[in-house]
């Protein structure tokens, strides 16, 4: 992104990700905007709003049936499914058949999803409607029917196959209940623009921490690198000042992610973070709590989205024109699947010069710290029973709980080791 034009953020910053990019296009249209002191109007908020909302819908169904429930039901004996950890799986016969037949189903479910997104996205993934000032796309009532007729039938889905599937799998592995907690810390910068000044928002901003509720301010965040492949002059800044330069064989590092801290302290971010900082869910933070949080979660989403799309108002404008300054700083803050997600940006003669982001995977996956404290996954993994050293089920149920973004990153291998052993970090 450097040297470029600061209004290319929004569709390059897409690229970071395969599956949330409508959340990377958020937060870089919220950082432009933020530069160039510029609003959308109602309608360009509103699309944004089902854009990115859709995006949530198929990520937390692709997460539970398509990349965690192989953890708990067994597929049959096809390339498919095979190979598979061998471990603990307790569902009845006529259960396991049951959640295969929803395995299936949320496919056609995801795909009606991408629909919806390319309805006022124009396609899925990275999609082309974002832009500083609102959006390009024009809601029609045919566009509003069509959304709302697929949207309606995936609502059928999520509140009478995903939810109770999810609960279902939570009262049968009950101890998952009771391990996995992490660092116990919560955090969620707020998401989806609930008024054109953004100060009302669906998902409210602020942190959990020595079991309060407290403000998030975002120049309290820094980004650790002493167990990290960079360079260590870059350590404990606030990623608006902060550089990217890497030092791969950096003795002691262990990760290509940073360190990213609140005052100093890890925090757990993602469905869980946002449901109970919201009041929404608050009845523990573990393996299954994950789960449960992020399936109520798709079911409040959704059932905002039914009405975010009655409010717009075909014929009403979609954009403000905005213009790029010759020089400027800007933050984007906002909520993806996987947790808060955070862009910043500074702009020198009408370019982009500095351009820092940090996902939720950034927090939720991060080595140690400078202080040598653990990230909120590693943390979770520590003294955790192991009946199979072989075929750690117990540890992936933990990994997956919180929807690591590692499954289309970029991954290594070093020669002349065996290929088969990979560190999860």
């Amino acid at each position: 992104l450097k040297g470029r034009d600061p209004r290319d953020a929004q569709h390059l910053a897409q690229r970071v990700c395969g599956i949330c990019s409508a959340a990377h296009a958020s937060a870089a249209s919220l950082t432009l905007e933020s530069a160039f002191r510029a609003k959308p109007p109602s309608n360009g908020r509103i699309i944004r709003n089902l854009v990115a909302g859709a995006d949530f819908l198929q990520s937390h169904i692709l997460h539970f049936y398509l990349l965690t429930a192989l953890d708990y039901f067994v597929g049959p004996e096809n390339a498919l499914f095979i190979p598979r950890i061998e471990g603990d799986y307790r569902l009845s016969r006529q259960m396991n058949n049951e959640y295969l037949d929803h395995y299936i189903r949320a496919l056609e479910v995801r795909r009606k999803i991408h629909e919806m997104t390319a309805i006022f996205g124009g396609k899925m993934p990275h999609h082309q409607t974002s832009v500083p000032g609102g959006v390009t796309e024009k809601p029609t009532v045919d566009k509003i029917a069509s959304f709302l007729w697929r949207l309606r039938e995936i609502i059928d889905f999520i509140e009478n196959i995903y939810l109770p599937d999810v609960l279902r799998i939570a009262d049968v592995y009950k101890e998952y209940s009771k391990i996995g907690r992490g660092c116990g810390n919560l955090l969620a910068y707020g998401g989806f623009n609930l008024d054109d000044q953004g100060k009302e928002k669906l998902f409210k901003r602020g942190r959990f921490t020595d079991g309060k509720i407290e403000i998030m301010d975002s120049e309290k965040i820094t980004e650790d690198v002493r167990f990290s492949w960079y360079n260590t002059k870059i350590s404990g800044k606030n990623p608006r000042d902060s550089d990217t330069f890497p030092a791969p064989g950096k003795s002691g590092a262990y990760s290509w992610l940073k360190s990213p801290r609140y005052e100093g302290k890890p925090y757990e971010l993602g469905p869980l973070a946002r449901m109970w900082i919201n009041g929404d869910y608050r009845k523990g933070i573990s393996v299954m709590d994950r789960h449960i949080a992020r399936a109520l979660e798709t079911k409040k989403i959704a059932r905002a989205m039914e009405e975010w799309v009655l409010q717009l108002r075909p014929g009403k404008g979609v954009y403000t024109p905005c213009k790029v300054p010759k020089n400027g700083e800007g933050i984007g803050l906002t909520e993806a699947p996987r947790g808060a997600l955070g862009h910043w940006i500074k702009i020198s003669n009408s370019k982009i010069e500095r351009y820092q982001i940090v996902t939720p995977s950034n927090w939720n996956c991060s080595p140690r710290d400078d202080r040598g404290e653990p990230g909120p996954l590693e943390k979770s993994l520590i003294g955790t029973p192991v009946a199979d050293a072989e075929n750690p089920v117990e540890i992936m149920r933990i990994i997956r709980s919180y929807d690591p973004c590692i499954a289309c990153s970029v991954h290594l291998i070093v020669p002349g080791r065996n290929i088969s052993e990979f560190r999860v970090c």
